[in-house]
């Protein structure tokens, strides 16, 4: 909930009707589950018409309540705790098919993110990594899951790779302290975003490293620290944070570093399989 929309509701509160009155309380109260409910739903929980609703987004200066409905999501996000998460998650699947809701919310996050990603920002953070003396992979908390996927891979297509997965602070900066001009950090940080993970892209940003940031917005924390931004959907109200549309971004990463080290990659992967077929790392299949 952005306090532009929280001023406007105390400065147009004295004009309001009683309907829209009712509407900006329970707004202003419950912005954590008012902020993911339909206009239908929040005109019955507050006993007005879902045209009212309409009308009062309009009166807020929105085009619609769609339109205030997502700035009240994008902005509030980062504020939810755990168990409001689950609360508003369990109010809004109710009775639905829990498998269907989860993947129709994940394939709206990857249409979401194909629409928007900027692709300039795609091949400058591809050219990067290609020249990077070193190379940084951060990511904390569930983002350390992506954090060592991506390094799994960048291990196999260069010599320096470091994958960074604490959570500290303090161990965070500690494991960046060479970062210089010619490294690039890859860092991970969606809401509620990490202090570490800011900290680190900061601190390399400072100090002249080029930081590739895979958050949910140029305007995140980590946003604001990176030089290119691939935006990601991760906003799932629940629990856990959907990792659908940052992976694929990852596996995007990796598909086109990997067709500019063809060559290399080809006397790599040679040397693997004769590896892998020596010491059987993986179970063989029958003919």
């Amino acid at each position: 909930m952005s306090n532009d929309i929280l001023s406007m509701l105390q400065e147009k509160e004295p004009v309001f009707s009683k309907g829209q009155r009712a509407i900006a309380r329970y707004i202003t109260e419950a912005y954590d589950k008012a902020a993911f409910m339909t206009a239908s739903r929040l005109g019955k929980t507050v006993g007005v018409s879902e045209s009212t609703v309409v009308r009062f987004a309009v009166e807020l200066g929105f085009d619609g309540y769609p339109s205030m409905q997502k700035a009240m999501q994008e902005m509030i996000l980062n504020r939810l705790t755990s168990v409001q998460r689950i609360e508003v998650a369990n109010d809004r699947i109710g009775n639905q098919d829990v498998v269907s809701l989860v993947l129709q919310s994940d394939m709206d996050k990857l249409r979401q993110t194909n629409e928007t990603v900027d692709r300039g920002d795609f091949q400058k953070a591809v050219n990067a990594i290609l020249n990077a003396r070193r190379i940084y992979v951060l990511g904390v908390r569930s983002a350390a899951a992506l954090a060592g996927f991506l390094g799994y891979y960048l291990h196999l297509m260069f010599e320096d790779v470091h994958a960074i997965t604490t959570s500290g602070t303090g161990q965070v900066l500690e494991q960046l302290i060479s970062a210089g001009s010619s490294d690039v950090v890859i860092a991970f940080s969606y809401p509620r975003y990490s202090t570490s993970t800011v900290a680190g892209a900061q601190y390399c940003h400072e100090r002249g490293a080029t930081v590739i940031g895979l958050t949910d917005t140029r305007l995140s924390p980590l946003g604001q620290n990176s030089d290119y931004v691939l935006a990601t959907k991760s906003d799932m109200v629940s629990l856990v944070d959907s990792l659908v549309a940052p992976l694929s971004m990852v596996n995007a990463l990796v598909v086109a570093l990997a067709s500019r080290r063809e060559a290399e990659l080809a006397k790599t992967f040679n040397s693997l399989e004769r590896i892998w077929e020596q010491y059987q790392v993986y179970e063989k299949q029958d003919d």
